[in-house]
């Protein structure tokens, strides 16, 4: 039997030279990266035809940010300190490579100006004077969207992205947009054009991605609310690497209007915050609603879905012992832990990988036209999505619906489900792998196992910090739900926050 590694490459050259391609042969670089994803491959394959039959399915019944005060907090006293935003901005000047480009003190001052014209209370506007960081993938008035890279037309941004225009509306100031892995496609935020983003919180760990800059502002207390984009996890992942909270909301509660697209179907906009409830306010405002506070309570009665299979290993050993004390911490409060099975989770990586691949191929292609403008790494990632049948990507969203079922049938009978946000602690730059318990795994593995699912599935599922022994690096414990139940994770997110606060 042929290598289905070398069948691919020699296939996506092969379409290259049907769209005109003619750039030095590139088969080496796409057989390094399509042998990272061999088991992917090799488990799509496996995945059902439609002609296959299919096995029948039984039916079954605050913590703060060091520097700025809780978002919940500046409401009341933002106006009365025009100089907030000012002391963001200066901050923000820190070398963490956290933006790709910041806002001038003039604008700052004119935006601060605007607020205080509208002559409305603090108390009216959720967000007043508060300073908040854009990721650099969606317009926002007068920056230059670069989307990471350097192929983007240098013109500046008439209008904001919708999500952005609500929270300027409810009175946020904009102080920088924040650097990111190239065009959102990666997961350590080493990007060749503006620097890899330091981690505040794990000297010489990776801040995780794509939403590095937007992660790393929060945990360095520069803003206590930055805007990122999930399409494998790359909110969450950013947030459990720099201890901070990172939320992706339930598929399009927040509008993508305007956000450069990198996975039509998988693409999610949402907060990282300092506490949950300033990523909740935020959400709120995002999603076009009047915020509301978080009904915080313990969570007696409340049945937790537990489902150990693929989520709980393999683990780090840190990881494993800082989410066995948040569960256990969780069932004193009067939680019920229930273990659950999700049926085709099995799947999930190869669905991810054909869905990812085939559908930022179709938005970013067009830029394999320059490709001296794009970094190594997202160059051959776009090549080898040429490379994947029509069939392949059908196959895949039918075992995605699958996955769907799965989960449906997991919450049947309980609230949420608590997993680790990542497998292992946040990995040491440069890394290509990471070690979770007595496996290694390639690094986009064991960051994104966890959090993907989520992503094929359209379920809100948010990362809090945890507890962990090992120097003091990052934990993230993560809680999901149904499609549409944003609330009810974010409460008890919350109230896990204050659990693991004592």
């Amino acid at each position: 039997m042929n290598d289905p590694v070398t069948t691919l490459a020699d296939v996506a050259l092969a379409l290259a030279r049907l769209d005109g391609d003619v750039a030095p042969d590139r088969r080496d670089a796409l057989i390094e990266r399509l042998r990272v994803n061999l088991p992917e491959i090799e488990a799509l394959l496996a995945l059902p035809s439609a002609e296959s039959p299919r096995p029948s399915r039984a039916t079954s019944p605050a913590r703060g940010t060091p520097g700025i005060p809780a978002a919940h907090n500046l409401a009341a006293r933002a106006l009365a300190e025009p100089a907030l935003a000012a002391r963001a901005l200066a901050a923000a000047r820190e070398d963490l490579c956290a933006f790709t480009a910041l806002a001038s003190e003039a604008a700052i001052e004119g935006q601060a100006r605007e607020l205080c014209g509208r002559g409305i209370a603090p108390a009216e506007l959720p967000f007043a004077g508060m300073p908040v960081a854009v990721k650099d993938l969606m317009p926002v008035a007068g920056f230059v969207q670069t989307n990471g890279s350097t192929g983007t037309p240098p013109a500046a941004a008439a209008r904001d992205a919708l999500a952005v225009a609500r929270l300027r509306d409810a009175g946020a100031i904009v102080v920088g947009v924040t650097n990111l892995h190239e065009y959102a496609y990666g997961i350590t935020s080493e990007n060749p054009h503006f620097g890899a983003v330091k981690n505040p919180r794990a000297a010489g760990r990776i801040p995780g991605g794509s939403s590095g800059g937007s992660a790393a502002a929060v945990a360095a207390g520069i803003v206590p609310v930055a805007v990122g984009t999930d399409t494998a996890g790359s909110i969450r992942i950013p947030a459990a690497c720099c201890g901070v909270v990172g939320f992706k909301p339930s598929f399009d509660a927040i509008p993508r209007e305007g956000v450069q697209p990198l996975s039509a179907s998988l693409d999610h906009v949402g907060p990282i915050a300092a506490t949950v409830a300033d990523g909740a306010r935020a959400f709120a405002v995002m999603s076009g609603e009047p915020p509301r506070p978080l009904a915080v309570n313990d969570l007696a009665g409340l049945r937790i879905g537990i489902p150990r299979r693929h989520f709980f290993a393999p683990l780090a050993a840190e990881v494993a012992a800082a989410i066995g004390t948040v569960l256990e911490r969780m069932r004193a409060d009067g939680a019920q832990l229930v273990d659950v099975e999700v049926d085709g989770i099995e799947n999930a990586a190869a669905i991810q990988f054909v869905t990812l691949c085939s559908e930022a191929t179709d938005a970013l292609g067009h830029l394999l036209a320059t490709p001296a403008a794009l970094g190594p790494d997202v160059r051959v990632r776009i090549e080898i999505g040429r490379c994947f049948p029509a069939t392949w990507y059908l196959r895949a969203q039918r075992a995605r619906a699958e996955l769907a079922a799965g989960f449906a049938r997991a919450l049947r009978g309980v609230d949420v489900l608590v997993t680790p946000t990542l497998r292992v602690l946040p990995p040491e730059r440069g890394a290509r792998e990471a070690a979770a318990g007595d496996r290694t795994l390639p690094l986009h593995t064991a960051l994104t196992a966890l959090t993907m699912p989520f992503n094929l599935c359209g379920m809100p599922a948010l990362t809090v910090p945890a507890l962990s022994a090992h120097g003091g690096l990052p934990v993230g414990v993560q809680i999901a739900g149904r499609r549409g139940d944003d609330r009810r994770v974010l409460e008890t997110g919350a109230r896990v926050e204050e659990l693991l606060a004592r």
